[in-house]
């Protein structure tokens, strides 16, 4: 989701930035010039933290609720996983640095994490002599994804070479020439990928919020998965209206090379925060985990009777 813009030099050189930070061009390759350069490279950050640990309490919430089959709507997780891949395929056209790939790799497989869970439960909670073998399936997908993390590990490990290294940013890169053209190809093909991306992020919460309508509750949904994505939303907005253009670029022609993730994460967060009015609606007098985890399971019996 974080669809920063690094501007590439060789680590340690700042002949192109005389009075940049140093400790940042070392690790981000970023020229940071002054107090809002380093203020939006921190906002980001934080934004990048607050977006990798969102799932965790949804895992917590699964495990401790067993119903989000019923929960989370599976249109809402394919649209997530929608975003991000195209966030990851954009990572390796435009060339980005080691940490946006690892950040890109580990939402994906963090989004896979999430549907597998959604299914587990989907399976299990239909009850039969299915459940041990789903426990099994379960298992052997854990470990996959562990073996992929450490073999992606290894592949994004290849540093660049110092001597090309060209800009790079997650979904969109810099101009050999700024100034000289309002976009490049590969900015073109980063627009577009960046754009479809926010729409999917934007239609994956439409169904999350119908299937709370219907089920007037929000129990196995964990609100702090949407809080701190509205926290990483509201950082990463900052974040890229307090960084500095590049030189020879206007204010407006900056905007407009980020509108996409702009408009997505505004879009996203007023759409978060309906879901939010839809906790505090819903908070009074919807039933316990229990009692709703014993009346799905209560049609399910009736529906094998009949």
């Amino acid at each position: 989701m974080d669809a920063r813009r690094w501007r590439g030099l060789p680590p340690g050189n700042l002949s192109d930035c005389p009075n940049g930070s140093r400790w940042v061009m070392d690790v981000f390759n970023e020229c940071a010039q002054d107090g809002r350069d380093i203020a939006s490279i921190v906002l980001g950050l934080v934004s990048i933290f607050c977006f990798a640990a969102a799932s965790f309490p949804q895992f917590y919430q699964a495990c401790k609720t067993g119903i989000m089959d019923r929960a989370l709507s599976i249109y809402f997780l394919l649209g997530w996983l929608g975003g991000d891949l195209l966030n990851l395929i954009g990572s390796f056209l435009a060339d980005q640095l080691p940490l946006q790939v690892y950040t890109a790799v580990y939402y994906v497989l963090a989004d896979l994490v999430m549907l597998s869970l959604y299914c587990y439960y989907k399976v299990k909670n239909r009850g039969g002599g299915l459940t041990a073998l789903v426990n099994a399936a379960f298992v052997f997908l854990s470990l996959g994804t562990v073996s992929t993390v450490s073999f992606l590990g290894r592949d994004a490990a290849v540093a660049p070479d110092p001597g090309t290294f060209k800009g790079r940013s997650l979904l969109s890169v810099g101009m050999d020439e700024l100034g000289s053209k309002p976009f490049t190809r590969s900015e073109i093909i980063g627009f577009t990928i960046g754009s479809i991306s926010s729409v999917l992020y934007l239609c994956s919460r439409v169904p999350q919020i119908y299937t709370n309508y219907k089920r007037k509750s929000t129990t196995g949904v964990s609100y702090s998965l949407f809080a701190l994505v509205m926290l990483g939303n509201s950082l990463y907005g900052l974040s890229v209206l307090l960084k500095n253009p590049e030189p020879g670029q206007s204010e407006g022609d900056y905007v407009l090379h980020h509108l996409p993730w702009l408009v997505g994460s505004l879009g996203v967060l007023s759409l978060d925060v309906v879901i939010s009015f839809q906790f505090l609606a819903y908070r009074r007098g919807r039933p316990g985990t229990r009692e709703e985890r014993d009346a799905l399971l209560g049609e399910q019996g009736d529906g094998l009777e009949s």
